[in-house]
């Protein structure tokens, strides 16, 4: 269920040379891969464009979530900057890739996941929703060990830290593999963001719409590094998120090019897609009536 048989423009013989790509900058047009960074240190966050596109759990809508095979295919498509996955910690503080507290809605078994071991967890096999396209074969889920020592270095990465505890462990990882300026480590509790920052990392927070409409992201600004922003919230909630000082606002969970359009039209620099493939495929086109966030009238 989980590996493709055969990527987009890629064939399984052309993955080993994975190691050799970087992704696209976003214009809104796949081109084909141009390096952004590639030294002899690790892809770091630095080393991004002025505005991101990035795959949400690999491209939610494109490839089985949360799956090595779907990460190893969005990074080969090269459509996003940027790859996105969710953590969770096991009963043995294993930590894992899995977005949901229980196995039930994406694995063929159920439970809680604090409930497994180790052993346990190489047992699980992922269930791909039936909307994503193409052919998947079986495939247990990651751990995020196992997508560090993939993926780190080579592409900037996102990771949720869906258990608040498994901070310290996810920092420890994070940090032992050198990739402290490579990994945004993403929670929706400011004092998790606190923490984070605390602790060395690049320092993400995501907000609802709802939750949008009282916060006042300007407090956050001396340790958040990534306000991630609901693209459903007001127009002047998103341009105060954008004027906070905090110097990265990104948009989720965007599906369509006009969702891509007003965030970046209200000034947001980076947009979190279920489907790269489908945004990269379209231009980006100022939406009538939109000024820049920032913009004074007349200009």
């Amino acid at each position: 269920m989980v590996t493709r048989i055969a990527l987009t423009g890629i064939g399984l013989a052309g993955l080993a040379g994975l190691a050799g790509l970087t992704p696209p900058a976003f214009t809104g047009q796949s081109r084909g891969p141009t390096p952004l960074e590639w030294g002899t240190g690790p892809l770091t966050v630095a080393s991004l464009p002025r505005v991101v596109q990035v795959a949400h759990r690999g491209g939610a809508r494109e490839v089985p979530e949360n799956s090595m095979a779907g990460l190893t295919a969005a990074y080969a498509r090269g459509t996003a900057q940027v790859l996105d996955f969710d953590t969770r910690m096991l009963g043995d503080g294993t930590l894992v890739v899995l977005h949901d507290a229980t196995l039930d809605r994406t694995t063929d078994t159920d439970g809680p996941v604090r409930e497994l071991r180790l052993a346990d967890w190489r047992k699980v096999r992922l269930r791909p929703e039936g909307r994503v396209p193409g052919t998947w074969r079986a495939e247990r889920p990651p751990t995020v060990a196992e997508v560090l020592d993939r993926f780190g270095g080579r592409v900037v990465l996102m990771l949720e830290a869906k258990d608040p505890q498994s901070l310290g462990a996810l920092a420890g990882l994070i940090r032992g593999r050198g990739l402290a300026r490579s990994v945004f480590v993403n929670s929706n509790r400011p004092e998790v963001a606190r923490r984070a920052h605390g602790l060395g990392l690049v320092t993400q927070l995501w907000r609802s719409a709802e939750q949008l409409r009282t916060d006042r992201p300007a407090r956050w600004a001396s340790y958040v590094d990534l306000l991630d922003v609901d693209h459903k919230a007001r127009d002047a909630d998103l341009v105060r998120a954008v004027r906070s000082g905090i110097p990265r606002v990104w948009a989720h969970t965007v599906t369509t090019p006009a969702q891509r359009d007003r965030a970046l039209a209200l000034g947001c620099n980076g947009i979190v897609t279920d489907a790269p493939g489908r945004l990269a495929r379209h231009p980006v086109k100022r939406p009538k009536g939109f000024r820049t966030a920032g913009a004074e009238p007349g200009r």
